[in-house]
């Protein structure tokens, strides 16, 4: 399951999660798993697009929480990665930047959660930059990181790279 922030121009108007740029390339990212789409689960935090493509606000997310946190217990996934801050800082219930919180195993519902997440889980999760955040630093670096985090989460679940 990958989680997101937020629909953007192109979301909201087919009314699909990740389908713009950034998600041209998160089909790469899970291409490059040795997955495809429709292997996956794709949401994100705020189901409806904010003004302006803003980053979505703490409480924001938490008005949406509710909906996402049910659409993790009908998933049941084997394991959630988190695209970006917003996502990481909800689902973990913390409030450290994603740049701490990237390349390392968290759990859902973490044990000291912002928001009730019920009886789901546990679930890893693996924070990892959001695909917009490569399309704006595109550095050699970056992408590493990045694959770094999806190769933990290959690894966890028995994964080969491109298939």
């Amino acid at each position: 399951m990958f989680i997101g922030e937020a629909p953007g121009a192109d979301e909201d108007r087919t009314g699909r999660p990740f389908v713009g740029r950034a998600g041209q390339l998160l089909d790469k990212m899970i291409s490059a798993m040795g997955l495809r789409r429709e292997d996956v689960y794709i949401t994100n935090v705020l189901k409806t697009r904010p003004p302006n493509n803003q980053t979505p606000t703490a409480e924001e997310a938490r008005l949406c929480a509710p909906y996402l946190f049910e659409q993790i217990r009908i998933v049941a996934p084997e394991a959630i990665v988190t695209l970006g801050r917003p996502a990481s800082q909800l689902v973990l219930g913390v409030t450290e930047p994603i740049g701490r919180l990237r390349g390392h195993w968290a759990e859902f519902p973490p044990d000291d959660p912002l928001i009730d997440a019920g009886d789901i889980g546990p679930i890893p999760v693996m924070p990892t930059y959001h695909p917009a955040f490569l399309l704006r630093q595109y550095t050699a670096d970056n992408r590493a990181r990045v694959w770094s985090d999806l190769q933990q989460v290959m690894d966890l679940l028995g994964l080969r790279p491109g298939g």
